[in-house]
């Protein structure tokens, strides 16, 4: 459903991306992993079209997002949750999503009852948000087309910890529903809760992948991540 086949990202001769390859298959959800800096961003812009590659391709679907006919049904984008007008109503914001992918205005009562924002929450004006319902916003207008592949950017960030219970919930029954979900952080704890795999980042490079089990095997996940960041920061030193 996603796949990064070596992929490299130059900006004025410094490597954000460096060689860069893995896959999120149907169903599953995959924790891209890493210290602030590490390239997870960078790599998200790259799939949904918002960056070039220097090297290499990022696929969804099997093609470029680009090239997806009607995207927005498709793939669901959450890169950030502070990006959006701060004088429109959680509603409105939700509406004219749902305007532009020619869907119902009852797809937006459905997705605002989904991410818990209450009809009240929903007439507030996204400038008087806590982060925590800015993310639940966000998430609710990435899931808007009921995509089939989600793409999303330090989703967790600002919840609290019922929000991060909701959210869990949330993405285990998407990928039980066959949605291949990509969820970058850089909380460790966090993803262990939810992935199935685990791709950690350093530099722009893949240091370690493979399932949770896979890589704590013998050690401490947070033991790994710690070793292997580490040794990316001296390296690049």
């Amino acid at each position: 459903m996603i796949e990064f086949s070596h992929v490299s990202k130059d900006y004025r001769g410094v490597k954000a991306l460096d060689d860069l390859s893995f896959t999120v298959g149907t169903g599953s959800i995959t924790g891209f992993i890493g210290p602030n800096g590490a390239g997870k961003s960078t790599a998200m812009r790259i799939l949904v079209g918002l960056s070039r590659v220097t090297s290499g391709s990022a696929t969804v679907l099997g093609m470029p997002y680009t090239e997806l006919s009607c995207p927005g049904h498709r793939v669901g984008t959450l890169l950030d949750a502070g990006a959006q007008h701060p004088g429109r109503t959680g509603r409105e914001i939700l509406t004219l999503g749902a305007m532009t992918l020619g869907l119902p205005r009852s797809r937006v009562d459905e997705v605002l009852d989904l991410v818990g924002l209450t009809g009240r929450e929903g007439r507030r004006t996204v400038g008087g948000y806590s982060l925590g319902m800015r993310q639940r916003l966000g998430i609710g207008h990435a899931l808007l087309g009921e995509p089939e592949v989600l793409v999303l950017d330090e989703p967790a960030n600002g919840l609290d910890p019922q929000g991060i219970q909701w959210m869990r919930g949330l993405l285990h029954d998407l990928s039980g529903s066959g949605c291949a979900v990509l969820l970058s952080s850089h909380l460790l704890h966090e993803v262990e809760q939810v992935a199935d795999r685990i791709v950690v980042i350093g530099r722009g490079r893949v240091l370690i992948q493979g399932t949770v089990d896979e890589l704590s095997r013998g050690r401490s996940l947070e033991q790994t991540f710690l070793e292997l960041t580490a040794d990316a920061d001296r390296s690049a030193a």
